[in-house]
């Protein structure tokens, strides 16, 4: 589906994105994996949770953290990248969307994670392969915005032996889903990560 480039502030920082724009009060921000290891808005799996969510009606916006793309400043260890979601969160708000989403893949979620207690825009969460062996998530206790979570099982990355033992902290109702045989990278799963939060959205309305 049409997605027009835009640019939005975070701060003194201006932020560029791709905006699909769709009727009606539901609305997503997707977030992307590690600047530093080549990540940006373009990656295959932040797509995939783009057209997912499309699919279902939702106006979409990803965008590149500060320092990616064309996007101004530079990376800032999730500290910064903060108020670019924040201010992905209030520009989606500002087309009159009521119902905004947040789901993030990789260094993304763990951004999202950072922020959600402060993130009063943003309805729920989906993470899809929160970082757990590469980046501290000891900070996160329960939250009832995290309600779905992604993972692969050869993800060594984000290995669901570890996320499932968080899930009960971060919220005990949470779903967990585990797809088999793809690692963290998702490369020929792309279809399943489309179909589980599908099938998500369509119970969760």
């Amino acid at each position: 589906m049409k997605e027009e480039k835009v640019f939005f502030q975070a701060g003194d920082v201006k932020i560029e994105g791709l905006l699909h724009d769709a009727p009606g009060e539901k609305g997503v921000v997707v977030t992307h994996p590690h600047p530093l290891y080549g990540g940006d808005m373009h990656n295959n799996v932040v797509e995939t949770i783009v057209q997912a969510y499309q699919e279902k009606g939702y106006t979409t916006l990803r965008f590149n953290f500060r320092g990616m793309g064309q996007s101004e400043g530079s990376y800032d260890e999730g500290v910064g990248e903060q108020e670019d979601v924040k201010a992905a969160l209030a520009y989606v708000d500002g087309m009159g969307k009521t119902s905004i989403d947040l789901a993030g893949y990789s260094f993304g979620a763990w951004v999202n994670a950072l922020g959600l207690k402060r993130f009063d825009l943003a309805r729920r969460t989906v993470m899809v392969s929160p970082p757990v062996n590469f980046l501290d998530f000891s900070f996160l206790d329960y939250n009832e915005k995290i309600q779905l979570v992604i993972g692969a099982s050869e993800d060594d990355i984000g290995p669901p032996a570890i996320i499932k033992e968080m899930i009960p902290v971060w919220n005990p109702e949470a779903r967990f889903s585990i797809i088999q045989g793809a690692d963290h990278f998702y490369w020929g799963y792309n279809g399943d990560i489309k179909l589980i939060i599908q099938e998500f959205l369509e119970e969760n309305v």
